[in-house]
């Protein structure tokens, strides 16, 4: 069985600000730090930390060796990468505030010259029961999904960022959707609560396990096993949000690769998202499985996230 994370590769800029700034206004930032991220790179990481064995795939432009690098140091392999000449990589410019919380404007850069061609390479290298990851920041995504489904790979779909190229994509063929209460709504046009929100969802994605983040309300799964809801690990000082999904995404799917129940699954992702917005940067704040694993240890003892 093999893992394929087919996604972002970005190169973050993070402008740390007293607020986001607002229509017209100019505002200096108090400190500028470039991080390794990219939704894609991401969770390809997170997955590797939780012990996951993980191949990425994607495009960088001529400045993006050094993602390729930092996968490659944490143990991805990236043989599956393609390097182009131009446009240049994608890139994120990012606002923190002091809250941690943060905004972001996204450029797709090369993330946008995935192909056919390129789909077609990388998934002749993958059988029926592999697993297949993606978001939506690269392009050809729908027909990427719709190989993959052809090809019998369980399809794991982050639906982020929504956008009308994401509506292309033949629902009907993910296996597991992962996201957030905010894009759960925009997908389906819900603005009820939590449990009209699931409901649209099971209409929307018909043959998917579905896991839901609420933010400090905790997460929820309903599929095969039923419906179950895990509460939030309580976490004293944000620092940086930016990875906390990616993060929560790649362990709660590698803990579900290891055979853990999706309870066990729930409460590990939070614990490991509940980390990672203790840490400044995307891809830096993504915590390695013995330190989840230690803090999970240290809740029980009543331990304190700081």
């Amino acid at each position: 069985m093999q893992v394929l994370s087919f996604g972002s590769l970005n190169l973050d800029y993070v402008y740390q600000v007293d607020h986001f700034v607002k229509k017209g206004e100019t505002l200096a930032s108090t400190g500028l730090q470039v991080f390794c991220g990219g939704k894609g790179l991401n969770q390809s990481l997170a997955l590797q930390k939780a012990g996951i064995s993980v191949r990425h795939a994607g495009v960088i432009g001529p400045d993006g060796q050094i993602l390729v690098e930092m996968l490659e140091d944490a143990g991805v392999d990236c043989s599956l990468v393609q390097h182009v000449t131009e446009p240049r990589s994608g890139s994120a410019i990012i606002q923190r505030d002091l809250q941690g919380d943060n905004c972001i404007i996204l450029y797709g850069g090369a993330n946008k010259a995935v192909d056919e061609a390129l789909v077609d390479r990388v998934l002749n290298e993958f059988h029926s029961g592999d697993y297949l990851l993606v978001q939506n920041e690269i392009s050809s995504l729908p027909y990427l999904v719709r190989r993959a489904h052809e090809r019998g790979m369980y399809i794991v779909l982050n639906p982020s960022p929504i956008n009308e190229n994401l509506f292309a994509v033949d629902f009907s063929m993910i296996d597991l959707i992962i996201l957030n209460e905010i894009e759960g709504k925009a997908l389906t046009g819900c603005t009820g609560d939590v449990e009209e929100l699931l409901k649209r969802l099971c209409q929307v994605f018909p043959r998917a396990e579905i896991v839901l983040t609420l933010g400090e309300d905790g997460s929820m799964y309903h599929g095969n096993e039923g419906t179950i809801r895990e509460r939030a690990c309580r976490v004293h000082h944000v620092v940086d949000t930016t990875a906390a999904g990616d993060t929560f995404t790649g362990y709660y799917l590698a803990e579900r690769i290891h055979g853990r129940s999706v309870a066990e699954a729930l409460r590990t992702a939070s614990l490991a998202a509940s980390l990672a917005v203790t840490r400044k940067g995307a891809s830096a704040s993504i915590p390695r499985w013995d330190e989840v694993q230690q803090l999970s240890l240290g809740l029980q003892e009543n331990v304190s996230i700081q």
